[in-house]
Order: structure tokens, then C-alpha cells, then sequence
């Protein structure tokens, strides 16, 4: 997985466990290759090759189809094999870097003209044998193309990861670019940048971009991609905010080392995962000092593991950390792991096998560490911090959602930013006097038995952002119903404690913390006409 004045703890002095078996090696001996390096006449002939042979994620889509694809995904290479066997296309360029098989010269001097098997050896992506120096693969979003090399995954080496593997594209550095908000703004920071993947999402919406990085070997990876992609980029070397202290920027973006590992003799420490802390201390530091290095105004966005003891909700331990920073904070936790299953997930994701003395022995050695402090559970989730322009109390907002969200996730992240500093900023009067009306994915579901003269459940279900479900009394329903942008909130509540004989106090006090939750969820938007002091871009943002 995708991790200064900073907290950074060192790494535990605690002795071995004599309990526990050795387990060497327990990574890779062999040494890293170099990473790519190039000039700019050298990637600029190499990104146009790259494109005329339609190595892209739509050719490659369309040379490996949807079984070899999903085949490949899992770390089976046989069925991308098969795919490739025609060679045409780019199944060359496809058994090469992302099934790290050996391609004779004359095949890569047809595919790639102007580069050529000489120029891939001068760059670094081909050894002697034909074989490639590193993974290069296409990528992109909805509007981009881009290409990533990195160092060849468990999948071509067949075996543990060095200790300074520089990792690609991988699920978690996915995850955070669908969840990361884009606004328009003139700084943005990588922390962690690794090779670079969150660097090119933020040069489309950022007018410099930053990357940090403690790993000489990543910050080289870096370097080619932005060179291969077109990109200008700050590179710094550090351990976290190390490089750029007194700055600050108007976006923070993070894949930190936040894997929880144990500080123990034998266990290896990856560069791109393990930060050296105990326990969740990175996420911890992390939460407790990046609002240092943000503008007013300013947005962090990470993602983020946290432990549990038992009987302790994660909540309170995430918002422990919270206190005194003055960050507006919503923390969403997507999944949840017990120590047995997080350990086996991050000794296979070192390319340790189940069943082997190697896994057996870096498993036990999580539980151990686990065992000693207690925890219970670990938390998986995405945490969006934002900076006060002004000063006001902090609003705090930490939730589970395991299910399905929209893809991306950005921006419905960014207009919930906005619409939680708003509310923050205005009175339950103020709330009362806007006209609302309902967002365009929302809809009304009524539940009952057949012949029933009224529904025995009624809610409004979201289908963008956190695809949410809201419950709703009659009080409720009748409101939300009449949320068409004409009538402010007042007038339609006190039409209803008319209707339902109510005390009107009390139906514009229930009123109010309907709308609160409706408009802090994206289910209610202020209606055009509104005449609220908005102006037509914060109108487009919430919605």
C-alpha cells in the first residue's frame, strides 16, 4: 500500500521477542536497481512513442480484455500472457513492463522508433537481457493520460520486496486520488510523494506543486515521471515536513507511511509504508501538526489506519488527536480489521506467502505487538482537515461509511468541506430564512405492508457522495417534501405545526437540526433564489 518539526518518532529500541522464531530473510537481499533517468529530448521521444503505440489504458484495456485485465489484478500473469502471445499492439511494450518477460531489441526498435532498445538501455528500463529496469505502465483519470514507472512488484520478482521498493500505482494511491478534493489553488504539498502518482493529479488544478520525500530512490522515480509526463515539480528530500518548514499551502495531500508494524528484530521497515513510529503515532503526528503548514482556508487530505483498545471507540482516539489544533476535522472510516487479519494483509502485501516460516514468524510478530498494547481493532479510513479562514469553534465530524460512495469522491468531499464551514458560520435563523431545495440525487422511498393506509418507513436515499440514507418522521417527510426552492424552511414549518397541531417552537427547533443533517450530507441545496450573501461559484461548489 500507499506515508520538520513534525512529530516523527524514532523506531522502538524495545529487545526481540526470545519467543519468536528467525525468520530470515525476511526481505529481499538482492540489491535495488537504479531508478530511470533521462533528459528532456530523451522522455519527450519516449512519450511519443508511448502514445503512437497506443500504450495507454484504453490499449491496454483493449489488448488484455476484461478476464486477463482482473487476471492481472490478482497477480496472475498467465491469462496477460495468453493476451499478449499476438504481439500486436502494445503486447510488446505490455509483456516488458507489466509482466516483466524479456522483449528482443527488434521488437522494441518497431514499437518504439524514435527511442529504441538503445535508448530504453540509456534511460534504464531495459537491462542487457531484454528484460525491463523497472515497471512503466500507463495511467490515468477521466481527462488524463499519464505514464508511471516504479520498481516490478511481487508479481515479476516472485519474492519478498526490498526494504526501499519504490511502489506504482496501487489501491491505496487510487483511493486517495478519488477522494481528494480539486479546488482551483495556487500551493499544494505531496507529502510522501513516492513515485509521484498524486503529483501528476495535482498539477491539473494546482499552480505548483511540492512533493516531499524521504527516499532518494522515490524522489528519482519522481523526477522520470514528472520528466516522462510533461511536469514541473519541487522535489525535496526529508522525512515528512522536514523540507518544507515555515511554508504553508492551500492543499496538504498525503499517502503516508501509516502501516502499523512492529518495532522488532527481523521485521523490515519499507520506506514507502512504514514510517517508524509506534503503533498509529505517523497519523497521529500527522493529524496533531499539519495545520502548521496550511494556509486559511487551507485543506489536508490523507489517508490514515488507527487503532483501538477494547471497549475504546475509534472516534475518541481520533479525536483526541484533534484537540487544540483548531482544524475543522471529518474523518470517514471505511473499514474496520482485527490484528489477525490487518497482520496478514501487510506481510502478504511484502510478498510473504501464507503457509511459509517467514509469514508465520512477521505474523506472529504483528500479534505480539499488538497483544502488548492492547488493541482490539484497526481503523481504515480517509481524513479531510480544514483550516478556519476565520476564527471560530472547529466543527468535528467522524463517521463510518463501509459501503459503496460515488467514484470519484472529490467532489463530493469538497462541497461537503464548504458546506459544513458554512453551516459553521450561520445561526438556526439564518438556517430557517433560505429557501431549500432538494439535490438532484435524491430520492424518497416509502415502505409498507400492502393495503396499509400510511407507509411504515419513509427516508430519502442519496445517489451521489456517501450514497447515504436518511430516516424520516412525518414532521420530516412534510418538509423535505415541500423543499422546492420557493419556500424559506420557516414558512413551510410553520405551515406544518399548523397542519399537525404541534407547538411551533418545537417544529422550527426539530426543523433546524433536519436541515443541518440534509445539508451536511449534500441531500439539501439552497435554492436560486436565495438571497443568502452566496455567490454563483459557492452555489456551484455545494452542488
Amino acid at each position: 500500500m500507499d506515508p520538520a518539526t513534525a512529530p516523527h518518532p524514532a523506531p522502538s529500541a524495545d529487545p526481540p521477542s526470545a519467543d519468536r522464531p528467525s525468520a530470515e530473510p525476511r526481505s529481499a537481499d538482492r540489491p535495488s536497481a537504479d531508478p530511470p533517468r533521462a533528459g528532456a529530448d530523451q522522455v519527450a521521444g519516449l512519450r511519443a512513442d508511448l502514445s503512437d503505440a497506443g500504450y495507454t489504458v484504453e490499449g491496454v484495456e483493449e489488448i488484455l480484455g476484461p478476464v486477463a485485465a482482473a487476471a492481472l489484478h490478482r497477480g496472475h500473469t498467465g491469462p496477460a500472457m495468453r493476451a499478449t502471445a499476438s504481439g500486436e499492439g502494445c503486447a510488446p511494450l505490455i509483456r516488458l513492463w507489466a509482466l516483466g518477460r524479456p522483449v528482443d531489441d527488434d521488437t522494441l526498435d518497431a514499437a518504439l522508433p524514435r527511442t529504441g532498445a538503445a535508448g530504453l538501455r540509456a534511460m534504464g528500463l531495459l537491462g542487457a537481457d531484454g528484460s525491463a529496469g523497472c515497471d512503466l505502465r500507463p495511467y490515468g483519470d477521466e481527462t488524463h493520460t499519464w505514464w508511471v514507472a516504479s520498481d516490478h512488484g511481487e508479481t515479476v520478482t516472485h519474492g519478498p520486496l526490498p526494504v526501499d521498493h519504490v511502489l506504482g500505482v496501487g489501491g491505496a494511491s487510487t483511493t486517495l486520488s478519488s477522494w481528494t478534493p480539486r479546488p482551483q489553488v495556487e500551493r499544494a504539498l505531496d507529502l510522501g510523494t513516492g513515485c509521484g502518482v498524486q503529483a501528476l493529479h495535482l498539477s491539473t488544478h494546482v499552480g505548483s506543486v511540492t512533493a516531499t520525500d524521504i527516499s532518494d530512490r522515490a524522489l528519482a522515480y519522481a523526477a522520470f515521471n514528472a520528466a516522462l509526463n510533461g511536469m514541473d515539480l519541487d522535489l525535496r528530500a526529508g522525512s515528512l515536513f522536514e523540507p518544507v518548514v515555515g511554508e504553508q499551502f492551500d492543499l496538504i495531500v498525503s499517502n503516508p507511511p501509516f502501516v502499523i508494524t512492529p518495532r522488532a528484530e527481523g521485521v523490515p521497515q519499507y520506506t514507502y509504508r512504514d514510517g517508524g513510529a509506534r503503533g498509529d503515532g505517523i497519523v497521529a503526528g500527522l493529524v496533531r501538526s499539519v495545520g502548521d503548514y496550511l494556509t486559511p482556508g487551507g485543506i489536508a487530505h490523507f489517508l490514515g489506519n488507527w487503532e483501538s483498545r477494547a471497549g475504546e471507540d475509534w472516534r475518541d482516539r481520533v479525536g483526541g488527536w484533534l484537540e487544540g489544533t483548531g482544524l475543522d476535522a471529518w474523518v470517514i472510516q471505511r473499514d474496520q480489521q482485527d490484528p489477525a487479519e490487518y497482520a496478514e494483509t501487510w506481510v502478504r502485501d511484502g510478498g510473504h506467502l501464507p503457509g511459509s516460516p517467514e509469514f508465520e514468524a512477521l505474523h506472529d510478530a504483528w500479534l505480539d505487538d499488538f497483544a502488548a498494547r492492547g488493541v482490539a481493532t484497526i481503523g481504515l479510513g480517509v481524513v479531510t482537515l480544514h483550516k478556519p479562514a476565520t476564527p471560530r469553534d472547529p466543527w468535528r465530524d467522524l463517521v463510518e461509511s463501509p459501503g459503496p460512495v460515488a467514484t470519484p469522491m472529490g467532489p463530493s468531499v469538497l462541497s461537503g468541506v464548504w458546506a459544513r464551514n458554512w453551516l459553521a458560520e450561520r445561526s438556526p435563523d439564518e438556517l430557517l430564512d433560505i429557501a431549500w431545495e432538494v439535490a438532484d440525487d435524491v430520492t424518497e422511498e416509502r415502505v409498507g405492508r400492502p393495503g396499509a393506509p400510511d407507509p411504515a418507513v419513509i427516508q430519502l436515499r442519496q445517489g451521489g457522495g456517501l450514497r447515504r440514507t436518511v430516516r424520516l418522521d412525518t414532521l420530516g417527510a412534510a418538509l423535505v417534501g415541500v423543499c422546492d426552492g420557493e419556500l424559506t424552511a420557516r414558512q413551510a414549518l410553520q405551515a406544518i405545526a399548523g397542519l399537525l397541531d404541534a407547538d411551533p417552537d418545537a417544529v422550527l427547533r426539530q426543523g433546524v437540526d433536519l436541515v443541518t443533517e440534509l445539508v451536511t450530507a449534500g441531500m439539501l441545496w439552497q435554492g436560486a433564489g436565495t438571497d443568502s450573501g452566496r455567490t454563483a461559484s459557492q452555489r456551484h461548489i455545494q452542488r
